[in-house]
């Protein structure tokens, strides 16, 4: 191999600070004097002596203080009950079984029905609902029992 043929090296490597007299940086090892940053490392947290942002935040505590973090029901609208059979139980168990809704979801968050469309079909239904959704339910024939 020839010095001219050789690969071009472009990057250079990160200076290593604080690693003693054997490093070629001696006394006080590329850190220039005293300071804060001559010391070791400070935390990532620290936020120069102010109070922390962690401790500026005010507690998440007592009921009905976290409705950011609550989750909202699954919306099923009527016109897609229009695919379950004629007087059929709507429930949980039965959209799922039908693959409206995801088994995972509809367990953990629940579902609730709103009144977006038409209902052709009579249904009884035993799930949170929408007034709009009542009443098309009941013009359809159909019942909701809760």
């Amino acid at each position: 191999m020839k010095l001219h043929n050789s690969p071009k090296i472009t990057t250079k490597r990160n200076r290593r600070l604080g690693q003693g007299h054997g490093s070629g940086r001696v006394k006080t090892s590329g850190r220039g004097t005293k300071g804060q940053n001559a010391r070791s490392s400070r935390s990532l947290l620290f936020e120069g002596g102010a109070l922390s942002l962690i401790k500026r935040l005010p507690f998440r505590r007592g009921r009905g203080k976290n409705k950011v973090f609550r989750k909202k029901p699954l919306v099923i609208n009527i016109k897609v009950l229009n695919l379950l059979p004629k007087n059929s139980i709507v429930s949980i168990e039965t959209l799922i079984k039908s693959h409206l809704v995801d088994d995972k979801d509809a367990k953990a968050y629940g579902v609730k029905i709103l009144g977006d469309g038409a209902l052709n079909v009579p249904l009884t239904i035993k799930l949170p609902v929408s007034k709009s959704a009542r009443e098309k339910i009941e013009k359809a024939g159909g019942k909701i029992e809760l």
